[in-house]
C-alpha cells in the first residue's frame, strides 16, 4: 500500500505509478492514490477521453473525490478482484472510496450504460468529503453543457452525453459539478456516472443498488480468477497480472490491447510518447500464451475469434498479409496525429493518438501469432480447417519474405535493418506450423517449410553471431547488443546451455543489465530515429529471469525476479519501463510486462520444484 497526503494542492497529476485500474472489459479508468479519476475513455479503450488529467492537469478533465481535510491515503484491491479501494485516514475518522465498473453481459442493454460507480463509506468516526466532476469531452477539445435536476446532472457534448447521479446534493459550477458532504460511521454516499443516449436513459443509483452491483462485481472477478491453475510461490503477483490482462480485453470482439492509455512518457520531458490502445498482434499473442499457461482458455478462444472475424491474411498489403496492429473492432486505419492543446504528462509532449507503426513491416509478429495458435491447438481446442488454411497462407508468405529488412520488434523509426529477432521469430512461425501439421496430420508443403526453417537457422547462426563481441547481436553485420535475443532459448531456437548462448548471456549481463533491470538496447550505439534516452524495459527484465532459469542459474534468476517485484507499484502494477530512480515510465499498465511476469514466475517455479 502507498501512503500519500490528501488533498493534493499541486496543480499536476500524480505520478504514473500512483494509480490503480478499474474496468468493465470495454474501457478502463485510472484512479490516483489521491482519489482522483484522471483517465477515462467511455465507451471503449480507444474512444476520446472524458477525464485526461494524467495528460494535462488543467485541460484534461478529472473526477475528484477525497476527504475535505488533511488525510493519509492507502490504496488496495478488494481481494481477488478488480474493485479498487482508496482509504482516507485522519484524526477525526477513517473512510474509503470503493471504485468499480460493473461487468455486464455483452448482449444486455445495460452494457451500453458503461456505469462507473464510486461509493464512499465511513468506517470510523466522521469525515467530511468533497467531490468535483469536471469532464472535458473529446480529449478536452469539445465544449459541453450542464443540466442539473436535483441529484441528477446531465453533461452533454456533441458526441457524448454522461449522466451523474448521487445520493448527496450536487451543485453546478460552470462546466463542472461539485458536492460537499459529511459521513459518520456506518454512513455511505454513492456517485454513479453513466453514458446515456439512444435507448439508455438516466437512472439513479441508490445505496442499495450500489451494494448489489458491488457484490455482483466482486463475484464476477472471483469466479473468473478461480479458473487459474497457478499454485506457485508468487500467486498474489501472478494473479494480479492475470486480472490486469483480463482488464485489457475488449469483450465485444475478444481483442486485447497493449495498454489502456496513450502518451504516458517513456522518459519525462521526452518525445517517446505513443498511443497503445490497440491490438498489437505480437502483444496479444503473447498475452494469450500467458493466459493459456494459467488455464484461461476462454480469452484465448475469444482472441482466435477476433482473428477469424477481423483479420484476413490475404489483404495483399505492401507490409505483408498482417498489420502490426489493429483497432479493437478490427479496423486497419489508425492514423497518428498530435494533440497540441494538451501539455502531456507532467509536461511531456507531444500527446499522440493513433499510431503510425501500424504501417511498419515487423516480421516477428508472424512467429508470435503462429506460436500462440499452436499452443491454443495444443492446450485448448483444435483449430478449424479454415484457421489452418490461414496459417498456411501466413507461413507460405514468411517463407517467401523472411530475409527482408524490417523495422523490428522495437518499432524503430531509423530505417529498416536485418534484425536477428525478426529472423528468430520467422523461424518460430515456420517451426511451430511444422509441429502442428505433424501432430494433427494436416496438409502442408512440409518440404518447402523445412528447407525455409533450416535456412533461417543457418542465417541466424552465421550472420547473427559476432565473433568480436562473442555474442549474438541486434542485426546482421553489427556489433550492437539487443535484449530481444533473450528470446532465443525461450523460443527453443537454441539450447539454454549452448556455449554461444551462455557467452551471449554473460555479455548482455555486463552491458545491458543494471540491478536486475534490463535495457533493450543502447540508442546511442543503435540510433532509432528518436531523441533522448529511455528507461529499462520491463519485459526484457522478465525475459532475463527466464533465460537465467533455463540456463540453470536459479539463484541469480530468483534474486533478479524478487528484485523486479520491488519495482511494481503499491498494487503490483507495472508500466512499460522503469526509470533510473525506480519510477514507472510509459503507458500503464502494460500487457507486455504483466504477461512476461507470469511466464517468468511459471518457469522459475517449475525449475525450483
Amino acid at each position: 500500500m502507498a501512503d500519500t497526503a490528501s488533498p493534493q494542492p499541486a496543480p499536476d497529476c500524480v505520478p504514473i505509478a500512483d494509480h490503480g485500474l478499474i474496468g468493465d472489459l470495454r474501457t478502463v479508468a485510472l484512479v490516483g492514490t489521491d482519489g482522483t479519476i484522471d483517465w477515462y475513455c467511455p465507451p471503449a479503450f480507444d474512444a476520446p477521453s472524458v477525464f485526461a488529467a494524467v495528460l494535462d492537469a488543467e485541460r484534461g478533465g478529472r473526477f475528484e473525490l477525497a476527504a475535505a481535510q488533511t488525510a493519509r491515503t492507502k490504496q488496495f484491491y478488494f481481494p481477488d478482484t478488480n474493485v479498487l479501494i482508496t482509504r482516507f485516514f485522519s484524526e477525526d475518522g477513517v473512510a474509503e472510496v470503493q471504485d468499480f465498473m460493473p461487468v455486464t453481459d455483452a448482449g444486455a442493454g445495460e452494457a451500453e450504460r458503461h456505469r462507473l460507480i464510486r461509493r464512499v463509506v465511513c468506517v470510523r468516526g466522521a469525515l467530511p468529503f468533497r467531490a468535483r466532476v469536471a469532464p472535458r469531452f473529446h480529449y478536452g477539445a469539445d465544449p459541453h453543457t450542464v443540466r442539473a435536476e436535483g441529484r441528477l446532472v446531465l453533461f452533454e457534448s456533441a458526441s457524448l452525453s454522461l449522466a451523474l447521479t448521487a445520493t448527496v446534493p450536487l451543485e453546478a459550477d460552470g462546466a463542472d459539478v461539485t458536492a460537499e458532504f459529511k459521513l459518520a460511521e456506518g454512513e455511505s454516499a454513492v456517485f454513479a456516472l453513466d453514458q446515456v443516449g439512444g435507448d439508455v436513459a438516466p437512472r439513479r443509483c441508490a445505496c442499495a443498488e450500489a451494494d448489489e452491483q458491488f457484490s455482483a462485481t466482486v463475484t464476477y472477478w472471483r469466479r473468473w480468477l478461480a479458473q487459474s491453475r497457478y499454485r506457485g510461490r508468487w500467486r498474489e503477483m501472478v494473479h494480479r497480472s492475470a486480472l490486469t490482462l483480463k482488464l485489457l480485453t475488449y469483450a465485444p470482439t475478444g481483442a486485447i490491447v497493449a495498454a489502456p492509455t496513450t502518451s504516458l512518457p517513456e522518459r519525462l520531458g521526452g518525445e517517446r510518447n505513443w498511443d497503445y490502445r490497440y491490438v498489437w498482434v505480437r502483444d496479444a499473442a503473447f498475452a494469450v500464451y500467458a493466459l493459456l499457461r494459467l488455464g484461461f482458455s476462454g480469452e484465448a478462444a475469444a482472441f482466435m475469434r477476433f482473428l477469424t472475424l477481423h483479420i484476413s491474411p490475404g489483404d495483399g498489403r505492401a507490409t505483408g498479409p498482417l498489420q502490426v496492429m489493429y483497432g479493437i473492432d478490427g479496423r486497419t486505419e489508425l492514423p497518428e496525429r498530435e494533440l497540441g492543446h494538451l501539455a502531456g504528462h507532467r509536461g511531456s509532449a507531444p500527446v499522440r493518438i493513433g499510431n503510425a507503426a501500424a504501417e511498419q513491416l515487423q516480421l516477428d509478429i508472424y512467429g508470435a501469432l503462429i506460436d500462440s495458435i499452436y499452443l491454443y491447438d495444443k492446450w485448448a481446442e483444435p483449430i478449424s480447417s479454415d484457421q489452418w488454411d490461414d496459417v498456411c497462407a501466413l507461413v507460405d508468405w514468411v517463407c517467401a519474405n523472411w530475409d527482408q529488412p524490417d523495422e523490428g520488434v522495437w518499432e524503430t523509426r531509423g530505417g529498416r535493418r536485418n534484425f536477428l529477432y525478426s529472423r528468430l521469430m520467422c523461424w518460430v512461425a515456420v517451426e511451430r506450423a511444422i509441429r502442428l501439421a505433424n501432430r494433427r496430420g494436416l496438409p502442408a508443403d512440409l518440404l518447402r517449410w523445412r528447407q525455409c526453417r533450416d535456412a533461417i537457422y543457418r542465417r541466424v547462426m552465421d550472420r547473427g553471431w559476432s565473433p568480436e563481441r562473442g555474442a549474438f547481436v541486434q542485426y546482421e553485420g553489427g556489433d550492437v547488443l539487443d535484449a530481444a535475443v533473450l528470446m532465443m532459448p525461450l523460443a527453443k531456437f537454441i539450447a539454454p546451455t549452448d556455449p554461444k548462448w551462455l557467452a551471449t548471456l554473460d555479455v548482455l549481463t555486463e552491458d545491458l543489465v543494471s540491478d536486475s533491470l534490463v535495457y533493450r538496447y543502447d540508442p546511442r550505439s543503435s540510433p532509432d530515429g528518436l531523441r533522448g534516452d529511455e528507461g529499462t524495459f520491463s519485459i526484457c527484465s522478465f525475459w532475463y529471469v527466464e533465460a537465467l532459469t533455463r540456463a540453470g542459474r536459479l539463484d541469480e534468476a530468483r534474486l533478479a525476479f524478487e528484485k523486479m517485484l520491488t519495482y511494481g507499484n503499491h498494487l503490483g502494477l507495472y508500466a512499460e519501463e522503469i526509470g533510473r530512480t525506480g519510477e514507472q515510465q510509459g503507458n500503464f499498465p502494460q500487457a507486455f510486462t504483466h504477461l512476461s511476469l507470469i511466464s517468468a514466475a511459471y518457469n522459475l517455479d517449475r525449475a525450483l520444484g
